[in-house]
C-alpha cells in the first residue's frame, strides 16, 4: 500500500507544471535562508511573544531533528525509494548560486536505477516533514488567529518529499506526528520552566508576561 501510494504521487499524479514548485518546496537550500530571515525579523520586531516563539521553535526543531528523528533514522535504516525502486522520478532544482536563482533554470528530472548492493538509508522518518510540523505547532500555539496557517505549507513540503522521490508516504505521515508531538512536549517544558524560574530571575518581565503561551 505504501509503495503503491508512493508511485501514484511520484509518477501517476505528477505533471511538468508541478515539478518546479515541488522541487522548490523540497529544497531546504532554497527556502532555508528565507525562514532564517523571517525568524530574525520576528525576533526583532515581534516583541516578547515573537522572541519566545523563535526560541521555542528553535528548541522544537533542534530536539526533533537533532535527537528524535536522527536516532530513528539510524535505528531503522530504511533506504529512500529512489535507492531501491526502479523508475522513480527524481525531481530537483538545478545547481545555482545563490540557490534562489535555480527557479530560472529548467528542473532536473532523472529516473532511478536501484543499487545491486544492499542499501542502508535515512528515509524514515522525513526530517523536512517533522521539522515543519514542529514549527507549525509552535506558531499555532503562539499565534492562535493565524499561526495555524503554517500547517498548509508544512503539509505541502511533506507532500513534495514524496513527489520528488525522496520519501515514502509513511515516512512523512509518521514524521508529521513526531514533529507535532515533540513540539508539544517542548512547549509544555518551556512553559513550566518559565513559570518556575522567571518569577525569581526576571521578576519584572514575569509580571508583564506570566505565561509564555497564553495570549
Amino acid at each position: 500500500m505504501d509503495q503503491r501510494l508512493f508511485y501514484l504521487i511520484n509518477a501517476t499524479w505528477s505533471h511538468p507544471a508541478l515539478d518546479l514548485p515541488m522541487a522548490v518546496l523540497s529544497s531546504w537550500a532554497f527556502w532555508g535562508p528565507l525562514v532564517a530571515i523571517a525568524g530574525v525579523l520576528l525576533a526583532i520586531f515581534g516583541g516578547f511573544r515573537g522572541r519566545a516563539a523563535v526560541v521555542c521553535a528553535a528548541l522544537a526543531v533542534g530536539m526533533t531533528d537533532g535527537i528524535v528523528v536522527d536516532a530513528i533514522k539510524n535505528a531503522v535504516g530504511r533506504p529512500r525509494p529512489n535507492q531501491v525502486l526502479e523508475g522513480v522520478r527524481m525531481v530537483d532544482l538545478q545547481n545555482a548560486r545563490p540557490r534562489l536563482l535555480a527557479v530560472f533554470k529548467p528542473v532536473k528530472v532523472e529516473y532511478s536505477r536501484p543499487s545491486i548492493q544492499p542499501v542502508r538509508g535515512i528515509s524514515f522518518p522525513s526530517g523536512h516533514a517533522s521539522n515543519n510540523f514542529a514549527v507549525a505547532v509552535v506558531l499555532a500555539i503562539f499565534y492562535r488567529r493565524f499561526g495555524w496557517l503554517y500547517f498548509i505549507p508544512a503539509t505541502l513540503i511533506a507532500y513534495s518529499r514524496i513527489y520528488v522521490g525522496s520519501h515514502y508516504p509513511t515516512d512523512t505521515v509518521v514524521a508529521m506526528v513526531i514533529g507535532a508531538g515533540v513540539a508539544c512536549l517542548v512547549l509544555a517544558a518551556c512553559e513550566g520552566l518559565w513559570r518556575r524560574f522567571a518569577r525569581r530571575f526576571v521578576p519584572r518581565l514575569f509580571a508583564a508576561h506570566p505565561s509564555l503561551l497564553a495570549g
